[in-house]
């Protein structure tokens, strides 16, 4: 015991030297350059550890960790003090360690230094015997090593230098007088030779630090992933730069131990603090940091290990002086705070007993010294942004951002390791982890070194923990076996997890096998064929893919007249298809331009059949009427058959819908034996659509009429160009200039497509266009076509078609024969007038196929008698509901100012009453200085509002021809209405109708009844030819009208139209409203 009293002395006499050059070098921090500061700092410290060694290696560390701290701060920055700080406590750790940790050997055998440690008296009694001589020369090669970081340098030295001289001197002086009479020459050497070795020392700190068997308060670090279990090793990463240096302090000051807890919350942004313990469970784990890195982003990775579940009871406010890591904690041993304490009591005592045989100023400098050095926190004085002093600027939420909260140490519930249902739990366990290791080769090493080598059978507890942390279980499943401490329990959620991992990995291994089969298939698959081709390939069998390519497409213009210009260009494609290599874009792209070249039907035509008769009957088999469209083809089939050869033609079918535009085409194809191809223009607004694409552009690809060509494998084809009247026009351009360069037969010999970019021939294409009117037909392109207007279908017409077309193909639509459904003639005419008005058949179809559904219905269910079921005029109803229109006729009497007129829509003819009324009338006094005034209502368009100011305008003029006393218009306001006001009407044809009510309500007079006109008026009174006289004569029959006026210019159109059309009408013909007006008011 004396002996270890007098190495005590000795140290403490140690510390005071330290001490005594601090308070040298201190004041001249200010004076010396950085670098100059380093090499001194560095000489001092050789001076320390020669003090170290002096002293021998008794666990004395308490008095050196704020001299540790004291010489960090003289280097003034931050980087720079922790440098300085590891620095000094490495070499007293050498020292103190007795060279035994060191990993290169140098620092002398681990088992000799614990035999040194029993023996420390024999050894220094040994020591003390020795000579005095060797002990002088070691201690002049320690010197000289301790000046080896500035050899060079020392001819150099300023004043500054000579002063640290002397502090060094002194130093040394104090440390050879420590070390008198210990007698650890040898050893001392050994220390100092470890010394010579750059980076000896890995750990850096004063060895690894004992983990507290319990602990009462840590710092609070929150985790988002998953907790850490006991026993188990993992990386953090932290982000908040404030975390990261208190996790610095905590390692500098060997308290590396924190509570890693799970947030309790869901949030989504990751921060590596908390602001209040609700926001983590309130079970954790106790933690050592082991080892950290500092990335180049400024993040910290942190290795961490687990040791024992903790628990939160209460938050522990955190003051600025606070530098523990941990609060109290018991390790089996005396609290070291009251060891710590002790030591700093002797310390200062020495120091005190010290400074009173030295001068004045350096007793006031030492005791200055002492007392600041040994109560300064390292943590100030090492923070980022601290001042010369040591002490930080940072608050106290800045200097502790994380929460410190009291703790307690949980323990598992006594068990007997001996029970069967453990034993077989834990049994169990381990053969569920094997199979889960065996399957995953990141962890089969790992976790199976821990069973083996780590792991006691007997300790349940470290295996559940073992084996939670090798699975991807939920985080809260993980801290629920975590908070367990029934060790029953705690097995079987660890069982539970287990097997769902091991499921989860079965089914992985699963998808995983098949996925790997198919992909190993279809590998083999292209091996064998590349094996295949290759041995092709040297047998001389068959070609290459790019030889075999240009074979095809030479194949397949055999036979065809392909243009010269068209020729070369794919000459000159075939080139550069064989020089690209197949794996290029190019390649790809050049394949397909030829594969569309080759594709086209070049001179290919089909073989026309040129006979009338057989035209005739194919078109008479499949359309009833449409005798224009009919004669224009059979003329057309004529003049081929007499020049031996056709040529393309333009047709256009103007009509309402339903009329089989679109189906006569087809027919026309049939009977001229063509191909036939359609397709729409309603709506496209887009060139490329008729021109086609570039091909610099991804998925380029030739218009609709290329595209046709290659449908129809021939040059000859019927094109049908629906809906031409609804082509649009976008910001991708007009699809009617490209058009009328297809449509136009000057110019379609040499069509240019923008993707093949070589003429095409289309002068042998008839093409037929349909439309429903022709006013939005662009001009140029109306200009080129052949015009064939077909107009609606009477009652009678059909009846006929619904007889021979309509019901057959409902028949063998629904599967309703003749034998089970019978309809009427009266049924049909009733179904056409009550059901289906518009100009086509469209609607009757529907209706049709309707009747027959409801037929198969009631045959199905036996509700008819013998099977069969009658339709008829008086049971149509049950068929087909309610009729939709009864009757046009408002009125079966017109009275004064009323007049019916007849419309042309695109549904067909309709008839259109034009009612006209005053509301208001000026006294017959003031008749000269007051003028009417017209109101229109009825969703009129801007044509007719014109038409009704000319009507009443010329109504004025013309009723003072009839009565030169009436001045009713001119001094009424009158409102002339359209019913229906919710259709919009325009046209120029109800001029004359309009006209007649004005003169009707000015007389008072009615006009003749059942009586309709149509025509155009002028401001002179002339009568002007309209349009559309079949379809409004065939409205004028359907309402029962006997008298009607048309203009004189529709006289040719009347006599065109069939017999059954005019049969029963009385109808007159005007040039001029005198005509109309004897006709009107008889």
């Amino acid at each position: 015991m004396s002996a270890l009293r007098d190495a005590a002395t000795k140290l403490s006499r140690c510390a005071v030297a330290l001490t005594r050059a601090v308070a040298v070098v201190q004041p001249q921090r200010a004076l010396l350059h950085s670098r100059a500061r380093t090499q001194h700092a560095q000489r001092l410290w050789g001076a320390a550890a020669e003090a170290t060694v002096a002293t021998g290696r008794h666990s004395l560390q308490a008095p050196f960790a704020p001299l540790a701290s004291r010489f960090g701060r003289f280097y003034g920055h931050a980087q720079q003090q922790q440098h300085a700080s590891a620095t000094f406590v490495r070499m007293y750790s050498a020292a103190a360690g007795g060279g035994g940790g060191s990993d290169d050997g140098d620092g002398g055998d681990g088992d000799d230094g614990e035999a040194r440690k029993k023996t420390g008296v024999q050894e220094e009694g040994e020591d003390e015997d020795g000579d005095e001589e060797d002990k002088a020369s070691k201690a002049t090669r320690g010197r000289k090593w301790h000046r080896k970081s500035s050899k060079g340098k020392s001819s150099k030295r300023d004043d500054n230098d000579e002063e640290f001289s002397h502090v060094e001197d002194q130093v040394r002086r104090d440390a050879h007088d420590g070390r008198v009479g210990t007698g650890h020459a040898d050893d001392d050497e050994v220390v100092i030779a470890h010394h010579r070795k750059r980076g000896s020392d890995k750990q850096g700190l004063l060895g690894p630090p004992v983990v507290p068997k319990s602990v009462k308060e840590a710092f609070v670090l929150p985790l988002h992933d998953r907790p850490i279990l006991p026993n188990t090793v993992r990386i953090l990463e932290i982000d908040d730069e404030r975390v990261i240096d208190q996790i610095s302090h905590l390692i500098r000051i060997r308290q590396p131990f924190v509570g890693t807890f799970l947030r309790s919350d869901d949030k989504e942004e990751i921060v590596d603090t908390i602001e209040n313990l609700g926001e983590v469970e309130t079970v954790g784990t106790l933690v050592s940091i082991t080892d950290s890195r500092v990335l180049s982003n400024g993040r910290c990775h942190l290795f961490v290990q687990g040791h024992y579940p903790i628990k939160i009871t209460s938050t522990v406010p955190v003051s600025d002086d606070d530098d523990e890591g941990l609060g109290d904690v018991h390790d089996g041993h005396e609290d070291p705070k009251d060891d710590r304490e002790d030591h700093e009591e002797d310390s200062k005592e020495d120091v005190k007993e010290d400074s009173k045989e030295d001068s004045g100023d350096g007793e006031r400098d030492s005791a200055d010294v002492v007392g600041d050095s040994f109560t300064a926190s390292p943590w100030r004085g090492s923070s980022a942004g601290g001042d010369g002093d040591g002490h930080g600027r940072h608050d106290g939420d800045e200097m502790h951002p994380l929460l410190k909260a009291k703790v307690t140490t949980l323990k598992m519930q006594e068990y007997d390791p001996q029970n069967l249902r453990l034993k077989a739990l834990a049994a169990e366990v381990v053969t569920s982890l094997r199979d889960i290791v065996t399957s995953n080769s990141m962890l089969r090493d790992s976790v199976l070194a821990a069973m083996e080598n780590r792991l006691r059978l007997d300790d349940y507890n470290q295996l559940c923990n073992l084996a939670i942390a090798a699975t991807s279980a939920d985080p809260h499943e993980m801290q629920q076996v975590l908070a367990e401490l029934h060790m029953e329990s705690k097995l079987m959620l660890t069982l539970e997890i287990l097997k769902r991992e091991l499921l989860n990995m079965k089914l992985q291994g699963e998808i995983r096998q098949q996925v790997e089969t198919k992909v190993n298939e279809q590998r083999r698959k292209h091996l064998l064929h590349e094996q295949l081709q290759a041995i092709k390939k040297e047998l001389g069998i068959t070609k290459d893919e790019t030889a075999t390519l240009i074979d095809k497409f030479k194949a397949a213009l055999e036979g065809l007249t392909v243009p010269e210009r068209a020729n070369e260009v794919i000459e000159e494609e075939m080139q550069k298809l064989s020089n690209l290599d197949p794996q290029s874009s190019e390649y790809q792209v050049t394949r397909n331009y030829l594969e569309w070249l080759t594709c086209i039907p070049w001179g290919r035509t089909s073989e026309e059949v040129f006979d009338v008769g057989r035209g005739l009957d194919i078109l008479n088999e499949e359309h009833y009427g449409m005798t224009d469209v009919k004669d224009r083809i059979l003329e057309f089939i004529a003049v081929s058959q007499l020049k031996g050869c056709s040529h393309g033609k333009i047709l256009t079918f103007v009509g309402p819908p339903g009329v089989g535009k679109t189906s006569i085409a087809k027919s026309i194809a049939k009977a001229l034996n063509r191909e036939y191809y359609r397709f729409s223009v309603g709506g496209m607004n887009d060139v490329a659509e008729i021109k086609g694409h570039r091909r610099t552009y991804v998925g380029a690809i030739p218009g609709k009429p290329i595209q046709c060509l290659k449908v129809t494998k021939t040059c000859n084809p019927l094109i049908l160009i629906d809906e031409v009247d609804k082509i649009g026009f976008g910001r991708l351009g007009d699809p009617s200039p490209a058009l009328l360069e297809l449509l136009d037969p000057e110019q379609n010999s040499g069509f240019l497509d923008h993707y093949l970019d070589v003429p095409v021939d289309f002068s042998k294409v008839l093409f037929v266009c349909t439309a429903n009117v022709l006013d939005t037909i662009p001009g140029p392109l109306k200009d080129r076509m052949e015009i064939i207007e077909l107009s609606g279908y009477m009652l009678h017409e059909k009846v006929k078609i619904a007889e021979d077309f309509l019901i057959p193909q409902a028949r063998e639509a629904t599967g309703v024969d003749g034998q089970h459904l019978h309809i009427t003639a009266e049924a049909l005419q009733a179904l056409i007038s009550g059901y289906c008005r518009e100009s086509g058949v469209r609607s009757l179809r529907k209706q049709i196929e309707k009747i027959h559904r409801k037929a198969a219905l009631k045959i199905v269910r036996g509700e008819t008698k013998d099977g069969v079921v009658n339709v008829e005029a008086d049971n149509l109803k049950e068929f087909v509901g309610l009729p939709l229109f009864t009757s046009d006729r408002m009125y079966d009497t017109t009275p004064p100012g009323v007049v019916m007129g007849l419309a042309w829509t695109a549904m067909g003819g309709s008839t259109l009453y034009i009612e006209t009324v005053a509301t208001s009338l000026s006294k017959q006094g003031d008749s000269d200085n007051t003028s009417g005034s017209l109101k229109l209502t009825g969703s009129l368009g801007d044509v007719m509002k014109e038409s009704a100011t000319i009507a009443y305008t010329f109504a004025k003029h013309y009723v003072e021809q009839v009565d030169s006393s009436n001045t009713y218009l001119k001094t009424a306001d009158i409102n002339l209405h359209v019913p229906e006001g919710a259709t919009p009407k325009d046209g120029p044809s109800a001029g004359c109708t309009m006209v007649t009510a004005f003169l009707s309500l000015a007389l008072n007079k009615p006009v003749r009844q059942d009586f309709a006109m149509t025509g155009e008026v002028s401001l002179t009174g002339k009568v002007l030819k309209v349009g559309g006289i079949k379809e409004k004569l065939l409205a004028a029959r359907r309402e029962g009208v006997q008298c009607v006026v048309l203009p004189e210019g529709n006289r040719p159109d009347f006599e065109d139209l069939p017999d059954a059309v005019k049969e029963g009408l009385e109808v007159h013909f005007a040039r001029t409203y005198d005509d109309v007006y004897k006709i009107a008011f008889p």
